[in-house]
Order: C-alpha cells, then structure tokens, then sequence
C-alpha cells in the first residue's frame, strides 16, 4: 500500500482530522489535554526523525500541533507533506488552515489557491465543502482590492455549498 492511500485512508475513516472545533476546557482539562499533547507529539517527532519520508507519521504530527495550536510546527510540517506528496491537496488545506489560524492571510490565500489548483476533477465530489471554504476565503480577501475576482470566487464558493449563509451574505454584499 502505498503512502498517499494509507494517509487518505486516515482521513477518510475519521482517524487523522484535519481540521478541529476549539472547545473551551477547565484548567485541568487543558492541562492533562496539552500533556498528551506534548505527548503524542514527541512520540510522532521520534516517529518522523526515524523515517522523515513517513507521510502518515507527518500527517499525525502536523494534526497534533494543530491541535496544540503550534501554528509554526504545523505549517513546517504540512509543507513536508506537501514536498513529499505534491499532488495531495489536503496537506495545502491544512497548510492554509494553519496559516489562518496564525493570523498570516498572505500565506493562508497562497496554500488556499495551491490547494484549489491542486484538487483532481474525480476528487471534487468529496471536496466540495473544502473547496467552497478555500472560495469564500479567497473572495473575502480580494473584496476590497478585487471586487470583480471575489465575485468569481463567490460565484465558485456557492457552486460547491450553496448552503452557506456566510458566503451568500458575502456574495449580496459584493454584487449590491
């Protein structure tokens, strides 16, 4: 079995997320939560040191300090990925995930439209919500300076969830 099928097998079982709800804890819960964090994270850092081409140990990393919100750590490690498996579009949506979260909007737009790029037709049935988060994003980052490019990205977010009452509210906003 080959690397990239055992990390979207991951995914797909729901055993590797790459994109986790922040829940707010008590003192405690946070504390015994972040010991396991640290935890799971050098066991999986000793995992990669001893096989650095390991996509799925990568994988299982760069998710653990994204849940530890190591924004660095994680944006480091999904670019790894992303050299290691260049054709696999969910490392560049946690990459932009990560940068997002870092508060570092250049970056995040970039690995939102390398992820874009990246998806294969056959695999945009099962990406369609990602892809239409990755839309909205670009949309509302080019609003101010390229209405008529965030109308397009709308147009596209809608497409792939037009359910989304965020990006329709943005698309009355941009097309009034």
């Amino acid at each position: 079995m080959n690397t990239k099928s055992m990390v979207l097998g991951l995914l797909f079982a729901g055993g590797l997320g790459l994109v986790n709800a922040q829940t707010t804890q008590t003192d405690n819960t946070a504390k015994t939560v972040q010991t396991e964090n640290n935890a799971t994270i050098d066991s999986l850092k000793k995992q990669v040191e001893a096989n650095p081409k390991d996509a799925n140990a990568l994988a299982k990393l760069a998710t653990a300090y994204q849940e530890a919100s190591d924004w660095t750590n994680a944006i480091d490690t999904w670019k790894k990925i992303s050299a290691l498996l260049p054709d696999w579009a969910p490392a560049y949506y946690s990459q932009a995930y990560a940068y997002q979260s870092a508060k570092d909007d250049v970056n995040a737009k970039i690995a939102y439209e390398k992820y874009i790029a990246t998806v294969k037709p056959e695999e945009v049935e099962q990406n369609k919500k990602n892809l239409a988060y990755a839309y909205f994003y670009l949309a509302f980052s080019e609003q101010k300076n390229n209405p008529e490019k965030a109308k397009e990205h709308i147009a596209k977010s809608i497409q792939y969830d037009p359910t989304n009452q965020d990006a329709i509210k943005l698309s009355k906003a941009l097309n009034s």
